[in-house]
């Protein structure tokens, strides 16, 4: 059942993509908002098609952390629903990717459009000062920042170190950091065919305050993502357990 239905849902995610992309081309035309507003509604309908075939649905816990302001919200990422699901449940932010998807047929144009972050990966220091200088402007525009620190989607329980660009952009930016917690891995593999259902929580915590050392913000903010991670999974693990 688990196979068909993950069958399933691919292939109407796919198709409802491309439909959408092609249909909607005039929307790169568009002002940057509305393209944010058309890519929020699209999130949406993604996540109906994960509820209504494949059994995946959602929890947004702490949603009176996320800001309505300049703020950088620090993301666990255990999954593509978490890039899927953030224009739908967060709003308008500007989400730190790397730049190559930027070159994805109607994805990219209408990501770029909608006035993400991209990154080259393989730039170096020369990549942070691009990403701070294009972060200053969407600060000026009153956007929080979306970024995940681990740089890539990590499977669930496995440990990886938090990049440096998560601390550029507080350091130099001077503001408050919301961390969030995911357990999408559980349900929306990395890397899997497979969807699994049950109920994805995404959760916000209390921010960080600017002004900590470098050293220290980069230990907290790790701490309590993977604190609350770790919880999340453990309580969607006990669910799937009882009778």
């Amino acid at each position: 059942m688990i196979l068909l239905r993950s069958a399933l849902f691919n292939l109407v995610f796919y198709a409802w993509t491309a439909l959408l992309g092609i249909v909607a081309l005039p929307m790169v035309l568009a002002p940057r908002a509305a393209v944010m507003r058309f890519g929020a509604w699209w999130s949406g309908t993604v996540l109906a098609l994960a509820r209504v075939i494949a059994g995946i649905e959602y929890e947004l816990r702490g949603a009176e952390h996320l800001p309505h302001a300049p703020a950088i919200i620090a993301m666990k990422h255990q999954s593509a629903w978490d890039t899927l699901a953030v224009p739908a449940l967060i709003g308008d932010v500007a989400i730190v990717l790397k730049r190559e998807l930027l070159w994805i047929p109607c994805y990219g144009w209408y990501a770029r459009k909608a006035g993400m972050i991209p990154v080259d990966r393989g730039a170096g220091a020369a990549a942070l000062k691009s990403m701070v200088r294009r972060a200053r402007e969407i600060v000026a525009q009153g956007r929080p920042i979306v970024i995940f620190p681990e740089g890539t989607r990590t499977a669930v329980g496995a440990k990886r170190g938090y990049h440096p660009g998560v601390a550029a952009l507080y350091t130099q930016l001077g503001l408050p950091v919301v961390p969030v917690a995911v357990n999408s891995g559980l349900f929306w593999p990395r890397r899997s065919f497979l969807k699994r259902p049950g109920r994805i929580v995404l959760e916000a915590l209390p921010p960080l305050p600017p002004g900590l050392e470098r050293r220290t913000f980069l230990s907290e903010l790790q701490s309590r993502i993977e604190t609350a991670t770790e919880r999340l999974v453990a309580e969607a693990s006990s669910l799937k357990r009882s009778p």
